[in-house]
């Protein structure tokens, strides 16, 4: 029997660039904070459970075995299906939003050759 790796590769690769354009990244970055409180890209994201549970093998991800029990299910999927295309890095960013110094992280991604 194949692996869904080997069977589906192109499709993988798709939905691996299709998070990606849901992302919107600015210049291959984004900030924690904001995706949190973008609900709908948390849904776009969410809504592809269906097909990535159809293309991967999903066994070893949370976020698409049982995404409620993670708080961020939507960040676990985008971690582990865009490291096929992206290195994903992280760093500590402090906002100041309203007057209050919120610590978030930024997220780097940078194309795989």
């Amino acid at each position: 029997m194949r692996l869904k790796s080997e069977l589906y590769k192109k499709e993988q690769f798709a939905l691996s660039n299709k998070i990606m354009d849901i992302l919107e990244l600015n210049n291959g970055q984004i900030i924690l904070h904001d995706l949190d409180n973008d609900i709908e890209k948390q849904n776009k994201i969410m809504n592809l459970i269906p097909e990535l549970r159809k293309y991967f093998s999903f066994s070893n991800m949370k976020g698409i075995e049982s995404p409620e029990l993670l708080k961020r299910p939507y960040l676990s999927i985008i971690r582990q299906i865009t490291k096929l295309t992206h290195d994903l890095h992280g760093k500590d960013k402090q906002l100041i939003i309203d007057g209050k110094i919120i610590r978030s992280r930024l997220l780097l991604f940078t194309k795989k050759n």
